[in-house]
Formats: structure tokens, sequence, C-alpha cells
């Protein structure tokens, strides 16, 4: 074994993951490839769990990164003034907000995802004066206590170790036979259901961590129009959804739909590196100074990359290139249901942000295992890791899209054959 590998394993806490997983040593990445210490190259068809939509090292973001370094620019400033602040605000204005004809204030919470969530929950409670927050089956919002509350995993929400109040969870979209919505909307109509008219409903468009599941985007019209009926505020968690993962810069976008709340962080700094930010609605931007900050919400090198980063979308050519290659994965995945009718597997997903669910128990864990032993990295998700998961970076040439795809399949074909032996 690897002396890094034993020294992780001595020294790092048991609640590591990720290495459990890919059980190996990493020393360099550069666009979609990785390379141990042994030299062996992976494709990345894990993109950082969707904190790497645009490869590792770019190297545009990097050539940026290394000028405004070198020449001793600020790195850590809480919330002061920064030209490097000052520059992605203007250009996430002219290059995404004004385009898609959305007007928000551009919050700066602490730098991860969770953290945006709680900016948001707390927002809203501070707007409406109420204390609920709706989620949704299969939703993951967060490993802190306000976005755990709204989290449906059982074991992720056993970790917090007190009782997760103020919060009702609701049937995602699909999740059982019926118009769920016309479901909630009862609820809410009677007074003797007990439950109260919420502060915000919170929802992920293409759920991750839940299993790939993506909503209709009649349903996510359908329920914005409830809160707009009942006065309740629209959060869409686009943590892992957005920044072009499921097609287009916000995942909401081909739904029609304007949110209250918008919550990003991942791929936001394009690079790996911490940022988030909360998008608020102008008339709802009713913090008091400070009531909610963090000591690393300032991180002018992310503000540098994501400025950078901004320049894949000055025109539609990025995201045409994303929808191309987005059919060559999902038509890849229908053949390869339809090829290993033994997977029992279902397609799920939108975009870049797809996968296959199977009903046969652990085979998305022995997928991903056999691949990462071929040379792809690929985790699984759904609350029983039933589903394998694709998450190639957005700008994966064709023809290396094509050799993971062949590792995956490849994988499938050698379980099917000999599932004892594997």
């Amino acid at each position: 074994m690897s002396k890094h590998i034993n020294i992780i394993n001595e020294h790092e806490s048991v609640v590591r993951s990720y290495v459990r997983n890919f059980p190996t040593v990493f020393t360099k990445a550069k666009k979609h490839l990785m390379w141990d210490e042994d030299g062996k190259e992976f494709i990345d068809f894990f993109s950082g769990a969707g904190a790497l939509n645009y490869g590792h090292n770019d190297d545009h973001m990097k050539k940026q990164l290394v000028d405004y370094i070198m020449n001793d620019g600020i790195t850590h400033s809480l919330d002061m003034a920064s030209n490097a602040k000052a520059e992605f605000l203007e250009k996430f204005q002219d290059v995404i907000l004004k385009p898609r004809e959305l007007d928000y204030k551009v919050m700066f919470p602490g730098p991860t995802g969770t953290n945006s969530v709680e900016s948001a929950l707390k927002l809203a409670r501070k707007v409406t004066g109420r204390t609920d927050i709706i989620s949704f089956t299969g939703g993951f919002h967060g490993m802190t206590i306000g976005s755990l509350s709204v989290t449906g995993n059982s074991m992720k929400r056993k970790g917090a170790g007190i009782p997760l109040q103020n919060t009702v969870t609701m049937a995602y979209d699909n999740y059982v036979d019926h118009d769920t919505l016309v479901y909630l909307e009862r609820f809410l109509e009677d007074n003797g259901s007990g439950v109260a008219i919420p502060a915000a409903m919170i929802v992920e468009t293409v759920q991750g961590e839940g299993g790939i599941n993506a909503a209709r985007f009649e349903w996510l019209k359908n329920l914005e129009d409830l809160c707009r009926r009942w006065g309740i505020l629209l959060i869409i968690d686009d943590v892992q959804a957005g920044i072009g993962r499921t097609g287009t810069f916000f995942s909401f976008e081909a739904a029609g739909i304007k949110p209250d709340i918008v919550c990003l962080s991942k791929s936001l700094s394009g690079y790996g590196l911490p940022l988030a930010v909360t998008l608020i609605k102008p008339e709802l931007d009713i913090w008091k100074p400070g009531e909610h900050n963090g000591t690393f919400r300032g991180n002018n090198h992310a503000f540098v990359t994501a400025t950078a980063a901004l320049d894949y979308w000055k025109d539609e050519s990025f995201e045409k290139e994303i929808h191309q290659k987005s059919e060559v994965i999902y038509s890849f995945l229908e053949d390869i249901v339809s090829k290993y009718p033994e997977i029992k597997g279902e397609v799920r997903g939108r975009g870049f942000m797809v996968g296959i669910a199977s009903e046969v128990e652990g085979l998305a864990a022995k997928v991903t295992a056999k691949c990462f032993d071929l040379g792809l990295i690929m985790e699984t998700a759904g609350p029983n890791d039933e589903v394998f998961k694709l998450f190639p970076p957005l700008n994966i040439p064709t023809e290396d899209l094509q050799k993971g795809l062949a590792i995956i399949e490849e994988s499938i074909k050698q379980l099917v054959k000999d599932p004892v032996a594997n």
C-alpha cells in the first residue's frame, strides 16, 4: 500500500469518504484527466461532485489567477471592497443576469453551498415572519443544521444529533403516481392538516445526491405558481445543478421560472476554489449589515477565476456545445439500458447531470468500482446508492467523452457476463 495512503489512514478521521471509493493518491490533473502517483491515467466523470464543470486547471483561469497572485492582489478581505469583487459583480451582471432578464442582488455568504442555503432559509424567515420551510423528498441541501433540516437522507439527518425542526417534507415530482402539487396545496388549504403556511419552499430542479431525479418543467412552473398564490418564497438550490450542469447556466431557465432566491456554489469559481453566492430579489434584501457573515466570504482568488470562467458564457456557442454532447450521453445511456436488460436500468437526469438507476442491489457501486479499475472516475447517488451518475466536465472533447462512455459499457459488460466473480 502507498506510503501516502498509509499516512491518511493513520491520521485522518474515519469520516473520510471519497478516498475509500477511489483508493489511490492523485498527484496531477488537467482538463478531464487525473493521474495518480503510479502514473496511471484516469478520465474524470466526477468533476469534484460538480465543482469542476470546466475541468481541472483551465489555462485561461490559471493565467488570470497566477497574474493576480504575482501582482500581490488582495487575497483575504472579508466583505471589504476589492477590485476582484467589483469586476466579478460587473461581469456576472453583464454576462449572466441581464441577458436572462434576471434582477438579483448578490450576497456573499460563507464560501460553501450549505452556507448559501443557510442564508436563504434565514432570509426567507426574516422577510415573511414565518418559521416553517417546505422541502421535498430526495432533496439534499447541505450538512449544517439548517441545511440538514431540509435534506431528506436519513443517515445524514441523524448525524445532526438533535431534532431537525420547523420543516415539512412534501413529495417531489413523480414520487408517487398522482400530481404531488395538488396534494401539497390541499395541506395548505386545510386548517386541520397540521401544516402551517411556510416562509419558503426549497427545491432542486434536478436532485443530485437524491438519485438524479429531474423535475418536469411543468411541475416547476406549477410550483412557482403555487408559491405566488400563497405568498411563499421560492428558493432554487442550484449548487450542483447550476453553472451549466443541466445544459443552461441556471438549471431553472428552461422551465421559464424566476425564483425569489437562488443558491449557487460548487463550479461558480470555475477552478475548484471555494465560492458561494445567494441571489436575492431586490425587494427581499432586508438584511442588517453583518446579520449573516463569514470570515472567508471575500475569497478574491475565487473572484478572479469566476470572472474568467464567465468568458465561456459570453455567447451561445458553449451552451450549444453542452446540448450536443448531452444528446450523445443520453443516447448512450438509453442504448445501455436497452442492450443490457440484466441491469434493470432506468435513465435519469438532464444535460450533463445524468445516470442510470438499477433495480439490481449493489450494481451501481460495482459499476463505479469496475470503472475505476479501468481508468474512469465516477460515483453513485440515491438513498441506496442505486444510481451511477455521470458528471463529465462540460468542455470535455467529444472523442474523450466517447472513451469514458466506452469504459462504462465495458464495465457493465464484464459485470453482466460474470456477476459472481465481480
